[in-house]
């Protein structure tokens, strides 16, 4: 009867290394892939070139004997080594590679059981840089920054979902920039008796409360609210954009 061999692909988190898993399968009593893994994992190669091989791990049926499994376990794992090695693979300075034979937990299948895991690291890929991020690493102390699309419900300090891109910026850099100290500074437009509801510093203390709960230390932050004190166009507004322009959050940077 002919039995079906297929490569499995597992994925695995591991915290910041992104460590992932391949499976190459063999044939009975053989140490060298099956055709149908060498496909597959030629396939895999060429998609994946810049991947850092960490362990192979070598596995065979319950047929035969301890000492005979572990052996040929052994030369799956060597020949696996070999064909990565000449596709240009990279591998870890502290490869490793374990021969199981037959001592594991095996599937029913025992076509299942003729393997090697490759263990892997893809690349890490660093975010890009938001212009916040760049404006903070840039700035000095003293120095205003406003936080772009911070958008709040109307008349109130609930923030709108679409703002989250900002928040999460601001967090990163507060994170990135330890030694950063910053005053949140609320503003409102449109209201020529003031503030009188003092939206704004409510405005202020939501972006304060938001970097409290990502773990911030409450010592680096001060919030305050200027309602219409500080206008960047006279009030009332005479279009839109004016009074989106009014209505903002800035960072004061306070220390550095």
């Amino acid at each position: 009867m002919k039995i079906k061999i297929i490569v499995l692909f597992f994925l695995i988190s591991f915290k910041c290394l992104g460590q992932k898993q391949v499976e190459v399968f063999f044939d009975f009593n053989k140490d060298f892939p099956n055709s149908t893994s060498i496909l597959e994992i030629n396939e895999w190669i060429s998609k994946n070139k810049n991947v850092e091989i960490t362990k192979l791990l070598g596995y065979c049926d319950s047929i035969d004997t301890k000492d005979y499994n572990k052996k040929l376990a052994v030369r799956r794992i060597d020949n696996v080594h070999i064909l990565l090695e000449k596709s240009g693979l990279k591998f870890d300075r502290n490869l490793e590679k374990t021969a199981f034979g037959k001592d594991f937990k095996q599937s029913k299948v025992q076509a299942e059981n003729r393997k090697v895991t490759i263990f892997y690291n893809e690349p890490l890929v660093l975010p890009v840089e938001s212009e916040l991020t760049k404006k903070i690493k840039k700035s000095k102390v003293g120095e205003l920054i406003t936080l772009p699309n911070i958008y709040f419900f109307n008349n109130s300090a609930r923030i709108v979902p679409k703002s989250q891109p900002t928040l999460i910026d601001l967090r990163c850099a507060m994170e990135e920039n330890p030694k950063l100290k910053i005053e949140i500074q609320g503003h409102i437009c449109c209201q020529t008796e003031g503030d009188k509801n003092d939206v704004s510093t409510a405005r202020a203390r939501a972006i304060y409360n938001y970097l409290l709960r990502c773990k911030i230390e409450r010592k680096r932050m001060t919030f305050k609210g200027y309602g219409t004190s500080r206008p960047l166009h006279p009030i009332p507004e005479k279009t839109d954009q004016e009074e989106n322009e009014n209505r903002r959050v800035e960072i004061l940077i306070v220390e550095k």
